[in-house]
């Protein structure tokens, strides 16, 4: 039996997340990081897109949840996410979502901060 991983990785997202005013008035830039593990035992024998998780149909839905709605929290925004795909994708067991906020509001000279969520079936 063979285990599946589909990562889509540094995905950028321009939102208005944040709880300071000026997050929502000028928005910025995040990296999402959305992790799929798939049903033991799905295979591929026929290799066509039916038979696995559509990443672009991933992205799409990743994208419609992160900049349609407003986030104070970017673990809200990651599990808003996850949930969203374990609805979504039925052959996903495991969902993992990484959200890099690179422009914190935080007297630190860093690459970023994140937030990370693990949902499983």
């Amino acid at each position: 039996m063979q285990e599946t991983q589909i990562t889509l990785k540094g995905l950028e997202l321009y939102a208005y997340h944040g709880v300071l005013p000026a997050e929502a008035e000028l928005g910025q830039r995040f990296s999402i990081d959305v992790q799929l593990n798939l049903s033991k035992g799905t295979e591929f024998p026929k290799d066509v897109v039916e038979e696995t998780v559509n990443y672009v149909a991933v992205y799409e839905l990743v994208e419609k949840v992160f900049t349609g709605s407003r986030y104070n929290l970017i673990e809200h925004a990651a599990q808003v996410i996850a949930d969203a795909v374990l609805s979504n994708f039925e052959r996903v067991e495991k969902v993992q979502v990484v959200v890099r906020k690179p422009s914190v509001p935080v007297p630190c000279i860093c690459d970023y901060f994140s937030a990370e969520v693990t949902r499983c079936r």
